[in-house]
């Protein structure tokens, strides 16, 4: 790839690690501050509110792509992109600044709601703009490793917000995390944010928007063209269902399950997600290029029949681990398993569209499928162990998988699709020639 195409993948990412640093550092310290917006009493019952809020966020994300999709195909990917950066500042500001119970009764539950919220409307957008961005900007034999930067951009976030949390855990005490402590990090996604905005302004559009005339189409970014393509939305809706449910089970929610289930003090739980997940991030273009190569069904097929058989004995043995390396191989085995989804989902997503309907098509069913499948997975898994039948959670995780796992069986490979077809144009490959008037 030439010196332009690495640099709008790296401002593409850039931007995608702050995104997802913000919104994953809630779920990373919510063990902190749950007891802070809620009366004293149950340590579970005021963790699974804090989290009930965060799956919120995931209700918003269909709202966020279908507004920020609708932009990103007609104003443009970097248009989409500048806007999501700037909703996302808004509420990191807004959860660093909320009053606690104690100052304010429910009102700071009503501040942490709103930025939620905004959050969600956000990261709605930024999935599928990002997605379609690093997809389009990349040389088309090089897609998904190009695309595959899009998980290292959002992993490298969590690794930040992780980092982070395992020094304060090293420099402060218990009590001033519970206290202050937890703002911090908000103050740094805010901080951020700023930064990327100021990149993002002076980023380059894709060749491929730019040339394909999408911007002439008026049904372009709508409802109705995305209905035109629905067979591909729901594909999305159905790829995305099994993925989602794993890569938050063994990333967000891993955390608190070594934490609460294993009975890992906090530090040595932050440390094996931290450990996993950053060898996790160095195989994701690995594995996208390897799609190149390949293709993209023999990856997603490989994820869902690792998850399919292999979730309930992994999380079944992670609560038996103990220690540091048990618990590190086990989380490091399940996120390479997930791997086989995360590397190349972005650009499968992306190929499965016209231009004119990209980012629409890619926001709206993922957001969806997110909203019902990603963001309930943490509560999902606590009202298991709530209800003492923990390993239910272990078996529905894998059953998302099997869903998926037909998906991927009878789909069509998607490597070869030429990104250039504009609205109703049938499916092609970059070797078939581009249809004159």
């Amino acid at each position: 790839m030439g010196r332009e195409q690495w640099k709008k993948i790296w401002v593409g990412s850039a931007g995608n690690m702050v995104e997802w640093f913000d919104w994953f550092v809630y779920a990373t310290f919510a063990v902190y501050f749950a007891d802070a917006f809620f009366p004293k009493g149950n340590e579970t019952a005021n963790l699974m509110n804090t989290m009930g809020i965060f799956a919120v966020g995931f209700f918003m994300r269909p709202v966020g792509g279908w507004l920020l999709g609708r932009i990103g195909d007609r104003k443009g990917r970097k248009a989409a992109l500048t806007l999501t950066v700037t909703l996302m500042s808004a509420s990191a500001i807004l959860i660093a600044a909320a009053p606690t119970y104690a100052v304010a009764g429910y009102g700071g539950v009503a501040v942490l709601l709103v930025a939620r919220l905004l959050q969600g409307l956000s990261v709605g957008g930024e999935y599928a703009a990002s997605a379609t961005y690093l997809t389009e900007a990349s040389d088309p034999k090089k897609r998904g490793f190009a695309s595959s930067f899009q998980y290292v951009s959002m992993t490298a976030g969590q690794l930040i917000g992780l980092g982070l949390q395992i020094v304060m855990q090293r420099s402060l005490s218990d009590a001033a995390l519970h206290s202050w402590g937890w703002r911090v990090p908000f103050i740094v996604g805010a901080l951020g944010a700023a930064v990327v905005f100021y990149l993002r302004r002076s980023m380059l559009e894709t060749e491929v928007y730019e040339e394909s005339g999408a911007a002439r189409d008026e049904d372009r970014g709508t409802l109705k063209a995305l209905w035109a393509h629905k067979r591909e939305a729901l594909l999305v809706m159905a790829l995305t269902m099994g993925g989602t449910v794993a890569y938050y089970t063994y990333t967000t929610y891993l955390t608190k399950f070594l934490s609460k289930s294993a009975g890992m003090d906090k530090s040595t739980a932050s440390l094996v997600s931290f450990c996993a997940l950053f060898v996790f991030m160095c195989v994701q273009p690995l594995a996208g290029a390897l799609s190149d190569r390949i293709g993209r069904r023999p990856l997603l097929i490989t994820f869902a029949v690792g998850s399919t058989f292999l979730t309930v004995p992994i999380m079944t043995m992670l609560k038996h681990a103990g220690t540091f390396w048990p618990a590190f191989g086990l989380a490091l085995l399940a996120l390479l398993v997930v791997t086989g989804y995360t590397s190349i989902n972005a650009c499968v997503k992306a190929e499965l569209f016209p231009t004119g309907i990209r980012a629409l098509g890619v926001a709206l069913p993922y957001a969806l499928a997110n909203a019902l499948f990603g963001g309930t997975a943490e509560y999902v898994a606590l009202w298991f162990k709530k209800a003492g039948a923990e390993s239910g959670f272990y078996w529905y995780v894998a059953g998302c998988a099997a869903v998926s796992l037909v998906v991927y069986l009878t789909m069509r490979e998607t490597r070869d699709i030429d990104l250039h077809r504009v609205k109703d144009e049938p499916l092609r490959t970059q070797a078939e020639p581009v249809p004159t008037n």
